[in-house]
Formats: C-alpha cells, structure tokens, sequence
C-alpha cells in the first residue's frame, strides 16, 4: 500500500506551519511563558479562522471535511511550535460545543484525577460524554483549586471530590483524543532533533563541531531512531483508527518526545538548563503530555490485550487447520 503523503497533505502541512511561524514564533511564545500560559484569545480565533478546529466537521456543517490523518498533521505541527491550550479537546468539541469550530470558544476536558488545563479559561469543559456549560461549568471551576504545574504554559486545577476516574471523552472520542496528544507529541520530538542537529553544528569545541566528536553523534542519531519509528506508528494509527494502534503509537510518541528533548538539553549542555532556552519547554509538556489520554500504564495494558487477542485468534486458527505438519526424517 502507498503510505506517503499526498501533494494536499504536504500543502495542508505547510501552510499550517507557515501560519504558526507568522502568528506564533519565539517572541509570542516567550510572551505566553510569561503570561503564565494565559491564553490568547485572538491566536485562537486564527486558528479557527483557518480551519484547525473545523477541520474534521462536514462541510455542510461549515467544516472543512477532512479526516483524522489530515489532523494529525496539524496536531503534529502545533506540538513543533509548542503551541498552547487545550487544543485537542477544542477540536474535538467542535459541532458538539458551540463556538468551538470557530476558536470562539476554548474547550478543556476531565482526564481521569488528572488536574484539569486551562480550567480558568474555559467556555465548556467535557466531562466523560457531557459538556459543562453555563452555571454547571461555573459550579465545577468553583470547586477547583489552582496547582503547580511543571509546564509553564499549562496552567492546571485540580478538582475538589474528583476521585472517579473519568475518561477525556467518551467512545471513539477518547482514542481520537489520545492520538492528536500522540501528532503533538511526535511534532515535539522531531523539533528538539532538528534544534539539537543545528547547535552541534554551530557549537564549536576544541577547534571542531561538536557534532563531529562520536558521543553526540550518537545521540542525534538515536533521537530521529525514535522521531521516525513514532512518526510510522502514529501515521498508520489515523489511518486505521485501531485502539490497540493508537496505543502503541502513543507509547513510541510519548517515548520519543521524552527522550528527545532530554538528549536535546545534554547537547546544548549548560545552557540547555537556563530558562532563556527553550529546550526545557518542550520536556516539561511532554512530560504533561506522556501522562495524558492513554498514559504509559493504561496504553500498555491496551496494547498487551490486543496482541493477547491477536494470539488467541492466530492460535484458533492453526488449530481448526489441523495443527502444524510434522518434521519428515528423510528417506
């Protein structure tokens, strides 16, 4: 089968990076860290202007009536560009929250008795299969209280009560969900590659590159050994739409913007420590993210019942074909 991307696709994937670098390069996204991760309302209604959250809705609902591979495109992007917000329950919410296609309204979700992002600013927050709204959303930030978070541009609330674990949507939604946290991920991943390539190859040490010296070329190698395998996993998992799919593509995404960004941050050695780099920004949302939407223990439980299942199928079926046929001695 032919697995490469289309001339759209390639399109749609570069004019959704040319859009971010014009709206949110550096200096926006410096702005935002020292905004506390409050929100742009006027970023987010670009991006509805263009299509992100719209983009799976049909076009006679005033989407663009494209399909998962193609938001995975732009999920993938936006994690490159660290993009803030609550962007994947906002685009899952589109048709199903009003103003969420357009970027009117901000959308957030309950992930089991994870603290909840961008609570504060939320229009609507999706609750399992509801959609809080009005005096009942009120109510629900009312009883949140404000935490930590190890993300400067994810601010989060923890609820008071909240001891159920409730999934981040419900039905198809909650692997789809799962699968844009994998786009971003992925996008993360290839960006601290590409950031750790070119300061080995402007960093000069004892007279030379020091991409030259073996050590952190292994390194850089091993990082794309982990962007491309994830990239695969994450491509083939929204064109099937398989749960067990998605699981293992979130682990390899999980894995590789993790590991990435911390092979990244030893490259540029000191300095990837200071907070003028912003190699700390793309580990610390991985970390946030590698714990959202099927987290490392609920993705390997998925994915260790669907190679179970696969076996027990692989197993009927050698058996209803009479078994394997023995070894002859020769003769």
């Amino acid at each position: 089968m032919h697995f490469q991307l289309s001339d759209d696709q390639r399109a749609l994937r570069s004019g959704m990076r040319d859009l971010l670098d014009a709206v949110f390069d550096r200096d926006r996204l410096r702005a935002a860290v020292e905004r506390g991760g409050t929100l742009d309302r006027s970023l987010w209604r670009e991006l509805g202007a263009a299509g992100f959250f719209a983009l799976r809705l049909p076009q006679e609902a005033g989407g663009v009536g494209l399909g998962l591979p193609e938001a995975v495109l732009l999920f993938e992007e936006a994690g490159r560009a660290l993009l803030p917000g609550p962007l994947v329950a906002t685009h899952l919410a589109a048709g199903l929250v009003k103003g969420a296609a357009e970027g009117e309204a901000v959308v957030t979700a309950v992930d089991g008795d994870l603290p909840v992002a961008h609570l504060a600013e939320a229009d609507a927050v999706l609750v399992g299969a509801d959609a809080l709204v009005g005096e009942p959303l009120h109510a629900f930030v009312a009883a949140a209280r404000p935490v930590r978070s190890v993300d400067p541009l994810t601010p989060l609330h923890r609820v008071a009560g909240r001891t159920a674990a409730t999934e981040a949507y419900s039905g198809a939604l909650h692997y789809e969900g799962a699968l844009l946290t994998a786009a971003e991920q992925l996008g993360s991943a290839a960006r601290t590659t590409e950031t750790a390539v070119q300061h080995a190859g402007d960093r000069q040490q004892f007279g030379s590159p020091i991409g030259s010296f073996q050590a952190v070329k292994h390194l850089c190698a091993d990082m794309l050994a982990r962007t491309e395998p994830a990239r695969a996993a994450v491509y083939a998992a929204a064109v099937t739409g398989d749960p067990v799919e998605i699981a293992a593509a979130k682990l390899l995404a999980d894995e590789a913007a993790v590991r990435n960004a911390r092979d990244c941050l030893q490259i540029h050695g000191g300095m990837g420590f200071t907070w003028e780099a912003d190699v700390h920004l793309h580990l610390k949302r991985a970390w946030l993210r590698a714990a959202a939407r099927l987290g490392g223990a609920a993705a390997e439980e998925l994915l260790a019942a669907g190679l179970g299942a696969a076996r027990a199928r692989s197993g009927s079926s050698a058996a209803s074909g009479g078994g394997a046929p023995e070894a002859g001695g020769g003769g």
